[in-house]
């Protein structure tokens, strides 16, 4: 495994967001939905393709809080563009499970 430094880590900006809205998104390679997550204020909505249809529906979805990077640059995925990109984590069969807080934070909440 690679090392690295404070400060690659701090560079990374890991937020909180709830999720606003959710499509399907068929147009995506692999099933996905289409995400727009509210991050506050100071970073506002971002629109993100997420691989997570295995075991979150559309409406369970809706309200949820995520952990997302909001200073990736943004990626052509299909016919949208992504902002963010949502994290979780790999079970052994594949599925994604979501990375999210504990108990509920404020929309734009840093990851430190």
């Amino acid at each position: 495994m690679e090392t690295i430094d404070w400060a690659d880590f701090a560079r990374v900006e890991l937020r909180v967001g709830t999720v606003v809205r959710v499509e399907d998104f068929p147009e995506a390679r692999k099933p996905a939905y289409k995400l727009w997550v509210d991050f506050g204020e100071e970073i506002g909505e971002r629109k993100s393709s997420a691989q997570i249809t295995d075991l979150y529906g559309r409406q369970e979805l809706l309200g949820r809080q995520v952990v997302a990077v909001v200073n990736f640059p943004p990626k052509q995925i299909g016919p949208m563009r992504s902002e963010c990109l949502v994290t979780g984590f790999y079970r052994e069969d594949g599925a994604v499970v979501l990375a999210q807080p504990e108990r509920p934070v404020p929309n734009g909440a840093k990851l430190g």
